[in-house]
């Protein structure tokens, strides 16, 4: 187990470095302002690696990430407002950047595995990719017109 976390502290650290990097080059936020938000995620998020291995229920660690960062922010939750307020300075796209990269290197490394799964995996993927461009694109459409923007 502490094999595990030592694995996730340095995946997450260079996650966030990475994200940090992002966030500052895209989103024009200095790293030193968004890392108190980042440091808190890597925290939740490592705490839901640690239950999710800890409970011998089959959720997947995700969930219990999803559930402390809901319990954390709560209104209600004391230091709720100054968690929402450094996690703000973090960008969701410079969080997903990242994360997808490290999955595709994933995918990239049992390319084999992957070829196994079959055209029709390509093909349920590409699908996916084009419903959510076109929905996303919808959506877009909908609410700039209804914004009268366009």
């Amino acid at each position: 187990m502490l094999k595990n976390i030592q694995e996730w502290v340095l995946v997450l650290g260079i996650i966030g470095i990475v994200v940090l990097t992002g966030n500052w080059i895209g989103y024009d936020i200095l790293p030193i302002t968004a890392l108190p938000g980042m440091i808190i995620l890597i925290l939740i998020s490592l705490a839901g690696l640690i239950i999710g291995k800890l409970v011998p229920l089959k959720i997947p660690s995700i969930a219990y990430i999803g559930i402390i960062g809901f319990i954390l922010t709560v209104p209600s939750m004391p230091g709720s407002d100054q968690l929402v307020k450094w996690t703000a300075d973090v960008s969701l796209l410079a969080i997903a950047t990242p994360i997808l990269a490290y999955a595709g290197i994933g995918i990239g490394r049992s390319w084999a595995d992957f070829a196994k799964l079959g055209w029709r995996t390509i093909v349920v993927g590409m699908c996916v990719l084009l419903g959510t461009f076109l929905g996303s694109a919808i959506i877009a459409e909908i609410v700039l017109r209804f914004q009268g923007i366009i």
